[in-house]
């Protein structure tokens, strides 16, 4: 996968996007993702890869300012249709090179962008660059299962999925390995489809 693709797949994707992953099981695991998250007042928010919009209902009406990205100017097109409000910023920008000072938010939310940025290690490592000390990173994303090898149909499947925008072979942890003395994993949890996808909270502490 590559930006130049995946600006192309994705604008293919926008008409349809909600439909696939903002209903049914997606939406209830969205929603569950957020109802034990304590975002606190006055906050500063970092959406990465906002795409459609579809979590921002989950902390609108909260006191706080949110700051939304995309690469796809048409999947962001449709969030600022839909949440079109004056605490909240959009940002056509690549979520591997993000153009903020270190330690601007107070939480980053990366809800399915680690399975389809070209370099996840490097999206990760500017989403910890970005987050205060003390700050948090939510993460609602599907990871291959920890310490276990792919089975043969989903390294078969992988190139091909990847074609549509994402990657179905991703560790979790072979991604934050060069971080692990800048951050603390404190959840870690199945999200949906029996462990497929994950919620993840990670806390940026002092190195």
């Amino acid at each position: 996968m590559n930006n130049p693709w995946n600006k192309v797949i994705y604008r293919v994707w926008a008409p349809f996007y909600d439909y696939f992953f903002n209903s049914g099981p997606f939406l209830k695991a969205r929603k569950k993702i957020f109802e034990d998250v304590d975002i606190k007042a006055n906050s500063q928010i970092l959406f990465v890869g906002v795409g459609t919009g579809a979590d921002l209902r989950f902390i609108m009406g909260k006191d706080i300012s949110v700051t939304a990205i995309d690469l796809s100017p048409e999947m962001l097109g449709r969030a600022k249709n839909q949440y079109d409000s004056p605490n909240v910023t959009f940002m056509e920008m690549d979520a591997q090179n993000l153009t903020f000072s270190p330690e601007s938010f107070d939480m980053v939310i990366a809800n399915l962008i680690l399975s389809v940025v070209p370099d996840p290690n490097q999206c990760f490592q500017e989403m910890i660059r970005v987050t205060r000390t003390g700050g948090r990173i939510l993460i609602f994303d599907k990871f291959a299962p920890p310490s276990r090898e792919l089975p043969v149909m989903k390294k078969i499947l992988r190139p091909v999925v990847a074609l549509m925008g994402t990657d179905i072979g991703r560790h979790f942890e072979q991604i934050i390995m060069p971080y692990e003395k800048q951050i603390r994993v404190e959840e870690d949890a199945s999200a949906l489809f029996n462990g497929m996808y994950r919620k993840i909270i990670v806390r940026k502490h002092q190195t």
